[in-house]
């Protein structure tokens, strides 16, 4: 009882205390500093505040780019494309970038035969059951560079398969000498 006493006698303290006018301090700086301090808010929030909030979006829209030259992803280019018009789209296209850039496209090595590119040569990357890099048959410096040929004339198309035929024939045979290694590694153990 006597706790409720105590709580009704302050409260008019308490009252008196709020209505009684007092100074307000808005900012720990005052006259020509407050104004100083002022400007270089303003600056930062009118200047540097976008230049680096354009670095930021930036930099975020060309990560999917990094991901797939880093993953050696066969497809990089299209992936940058992607990437260029996600800036000019307001980056409604970035997810789709995003997500490209760390799929894996099993049906390129299924027509193409392997699934990694070197971004900087264009040339494929092919790996062993390891997982290290080898150098593909027709690939090394005694097969003749692929020819790129105009598939709108039939005989050019004729000599153009006939010239892929006969690499593969190569690759053919130089993996048949290699299981025959392999064979005669596997006998003698």
């Amino acid at each position: 009882m006597s706790r409720t006493r105590a709580s009704t006698r302050r409260l008019p303290y308490l009252l008196a205390a709020l209505l009684v006018p007092c100074t307000a301090h808005a900012s720990l700086f005052s006259g020509e500093t407050l104004d100083a301090v002022a400007n270089g808010v303003a600056w930062v929030a009118i200047v540097i505040g976008p230049i680096i909030g354009i670095a930021v979006f930036w930099l975020l829209h060309i990560l999917p780019e990094k991901i797939a030259e880093k993953k050696h992803h066969p497809q990089t280019g299209a992936i940058q494309t992607l990437c260029l018009l996600s800036l000019f789209f307001g980056g409604l296209l970035w997810p789709i970038a995003w997500l490209w850039a760390f799929t894996k496209p099993v049906a390129y090595k299924a027509a193409y035969g392997y699934d990694e590119v070197d971004f900087k040569t264009g040339k494929p990357i092919v790996r062993d059951a390891r997982g290290e890099k080898v150098v593909p048959a027709s690939a090394s410096a005694t097969a003749p560079a692929a020819v790129v040929v105009d598939q709108t004339e039939p005989h050019l198309r004729t000599v153009s398969e006939q010239v892929a035929a006969m690499e593969n024939q190569r690759e053919v045979e130089q993996l048949r000498r290699e299981l025959a290694e392999l064979r005669r590694q596997l006998a003698a153990k």
